[in-house]
């Protein structure tokens, strides 16, 4: 199992949105990252890492894209 960043981001709606879509979507994902904000004294500067199984790649890809964060997605 290999995944792939899909979106780096520090914006907190964001990355809530592209979570809760992909539950609903039953796509399986990781966020990195996450507990930076404890290290960085909760300030929001780092960004957080969405990825995805690799085989699960072109489908997100496609979710986030018809949700209207296609500019949020890091090159292919």
């Amino acid at each position: 199992m290999a995944l792939v960043n899909l979106l780096r981001t520090n914006d907190a709606v964001v990355l809530g949105l592209a979570e809760s879509l992909f539950k609903e979507a039953g796509i399986h994902y990781f966020v990195a990252d996450r507990s930076m904000s404890v290290m960085e004294g909760s300030l929001g500067l780092l960004p957080r890492r969405l990825m995805v199984d690799e085989s699960a790649e072109a489908e997100a890809r496609a979710l986030l894209t018809d949700a209207g964060l296609g500019k949020e997605l890091e090159p292919e």
